[in-house]
């Protein structure tokens, strides 16, 4: 191995203290890199509509060449879906963070406590239903229902909101759960 030019050895006095190890950053993350790539997620997660590469990369705080290895590495793990060529478009990918939510609550929760979970969503929107005299909150006529009912229309939209919120969660559970099921191994009760 080579040695380092004159201008960049140390002194024998400075050699008489050792280096602060603790003050260096950690070769994880220097290999890592977690904040560039935090900016680009932060930057996706961000996105309402298509966005090109320069924008994504502005979003973001970092250069366009950045943005580029970036989202074409989110748009191979799903997290991005390309919607253009030329200029370069990217999408956020909706299902891919369904996808993590339910994983999440896969990893998080026991199938006793997601069908726990379940019950109680599942009361909420019957409460809801009854509540409504509808089926779905997209039956809701949120104008008509404050006035017939004499309640603000901002008190009605937020209960729509929170019906909808809870038809979310049940999807997400039953999904949860419908996966669940899928990797619980079945047994054969014949040769049992």
């Amino acid at each position: 191995m080579r040695e380092p030019d004159d201008d960049l050895r140390a002194d024998p006095e400075d050699r008489s203290e050792a280096p602060d190890f603790d003050a260096l950053v950690s070769p994880d993350e220097l290999v890592r890199g977690e904040r560039t790539r935090d900016d680009f997620f932060d930057a996706v997660l961000g996105l309402d509509e298509p966005a090109t590469v320069d924008e994504v990369a502005e979003l973001a705080g970092h250069g366009r060449d950045a943005a580029r290895e970036y989202l074409e590495w989110f748009a191979r793990i799903g997290i991005v879906k390309r919607t253009n060529e030329s200029p370069a478009t990217y999408r956020l990918n909706g299902e891919y963070l369904t996808w993590r939510r339910i994983q999440r609550l896969r990893d998080d929760y026991a199938a006793d406590e997601l069908v726990g979970y379940l019950e109680t969503e599942t009361d909420r929107d019957r409460e809801f239903r009854d509540d409504f005299g509808v089926e779905t909150p997209d039956e809701v006529r949120i104008s008509d229902h404050a006035e017939e009912t004499d309640v603000s229309v901002e008190d009605v939209w937020n209960r729509v909101s929170a019906w909808r919120t809870t038809r979310q969660r049940i999807d997400l559970l039953e999904r949860a759960l419908t996966a669940v099921d899928e990797r619980t191994p079945t047994v054969n009760r014949e040769s049992a």
